[in-house]
């Protein structure tokens, strides 16, 4: 710990703003939100399309699940080898490279000819779609103390907007142009939103001379002795094998019987679960007001409640499945943001230096998650149906809970001192 902290007092600390300022202008809180937004959306444009893109390919429906599988896992890659470096170099300059990358993993998707490329440009997409985890703790370095939590909401507002209406935008484009000019799109999003972060990003000063090997190493440093960070990572984790296990197979099971219904209706699903990305901001507040440890709690809880209640859907004509299904969106939606938000806001107390390095350990453990989600998501719809998915969902977002509520004494004050 000494030697970490000897190595990092050697550098500022401090961005170059001046420091009595109140709050971020609106401005670049948009444009971080943007950025958040379209740089994450890639992840998850690929969810409605699977149907289409089996039919196309002519590939199985097992194969193609690996497209999204290996988009989370190269995401997880991503944060865990490249995340840490925002607090070695500038994160501007970062999160420039990492948009570039991300067009190009784009393009490369685009022009996929077979589905061994497709899979290898979806992993290349992943990883730098990390740009995202370089943003959300830029916010948290510019934004002053008081003010905190809610940037980071309103931040992540944009990126959980970007994960989820991503679902919405990619099931009408893929149905009515292809899932190839989706892509397309896509690049031209991300490359646009990398000329709007080269001229309004601030440059931001290094926290940390180390390198990379001893940064990597700092990783497991942190998560030894930090429970606080343990133990939102576990939770985290969690929740999004449930959150996964539903979007990545939702078009699967809407494309069978008894709804027969093609990708723009499972994308439209995206607009439900958008709704609980509004409470992000009331999240950070109440984080701020309250402490986040209750906030993780709340979200928990919403989050069983939302997907038990999936299984009111074999009583019902599929009509009224469908508004369940949607209703219950917007439950665990809201709940996995509104925990995730008061995770974040427990992980940025912990150490100022290394922002950066403990947001990647925190979506690490979320987005092996999502990785795990999604490919026993297909596993158990294939084998014994759609139940078994909520199943799944129940039962992790169950022990994310248990997570929250499990306290020694020794974890209960490092808690406390963290919401602190």
């Amino acid at each position: 710990m000494s030697t970490m902290h000897d190595a990092d007092a050697t550098v500022a600390a401090e961005i170059k703003i001046p420091a009595e300022t109140p709050a971020l202008p609106l401005q670049l809180v948009l444009l971080l939100a943007a950025g958040a937004a379209f740089s994450v959306a890639p992840l998850y444009y690929s969810q409605p399309m699977l149907g289409v893109l089996s039919a196309d390919m002519g590939a199985s429906a097992r194969m193609v699940g690996l497209v999204p599988t290996l988009t989370q896992l190269g995401y997880a890659l991503g944060i865990l080898f490249l995340a840490p470096l925002g607090d070695r170099f500038d994160r501007r300059r970062v999160i420039l490279y990492k948009a570039a990358a991300l067009v190009l993993a784009l393009l490369l998707a685009a022009a996929a000819p077979s589905i061994g490329l497709l899979l290898a440009a979806s992993l290349a997409m992943g990883v730098a779609a990390t740009m995202a985890q370089d943003i959300v703790p830029a916010a948290a370095t510019l934004a002053p103390d008081a003010h905190r939590g809610k940037t980071v909401g309103t931040v992540m507002t944009g990126l959980l907007l970007g994960i989820l209406l991503s679902r919405v935008v990619s099931g009408y484009v893929a149905q009515h142009f292809g899932w190839r000019a989706m892509f397309l799109i896509a690049a031209s999003s991300v490359a646009a939103i990398g000329v709007a972060a080269w001229r309004g990003l601030p440059r931001f000063a290094p926290t940390t001379h180390l390198s990379y090997r001893k940064l990597l190493g700092s990783l497991g440093h942190l998560w030894q002795h930090h429970a606080a960070l343990r133990r939102a990572a576990f939770a985290q984790g969690m929740i999004a094998v449930g959150f996964s296990a539903f979007w990545s197979t939702l078009a699967m099971m809407l494309h069978g019987a008894p709804f027969h219904l093609g990708s723009a209706a499972a994308g439209a699903f995206g607009l439900a679960g958008a709704a609980g990305a509004l409470a992000a901001p009331l999240a950070g507040r109440l984080a701020d007001r309250r402490g986040p440890e209750l906030v993780t709690r709340l979200g928990a809880s919403l989050a069983i409640v939302s997907f038990a209640a999936m299984a009111l859907a074999p009583l019902m004509p599929p009509r009224a499945q469908l508004v369940l299904l949607a209703i219950c969106a917007v439950g665990f939606d809201l709940g996995f943001q509104v925990t995730l938000v008061a995770h974040q806001t427990i992980i940025y107390g912990i150490d100022p230096h290394s922002r950066s390095r403990l947001n990647a350990v925190l979506f690490v453990g979320m987005f092996i998650g999502m990785s795990a989600g999604a490919a026993l998501g297909s596993m158990l719809l294939a084998q014994w149906g759609w139940m078994a998915v909520t199943a799944l969902a129940v039962v992790t977002s169950g022990a994310g809970l248990a997570v929250r509520l499990w306290r020694r004494p020794q974890a209960a004050r490092l808690a406390a001192n963290a919401g602190n």
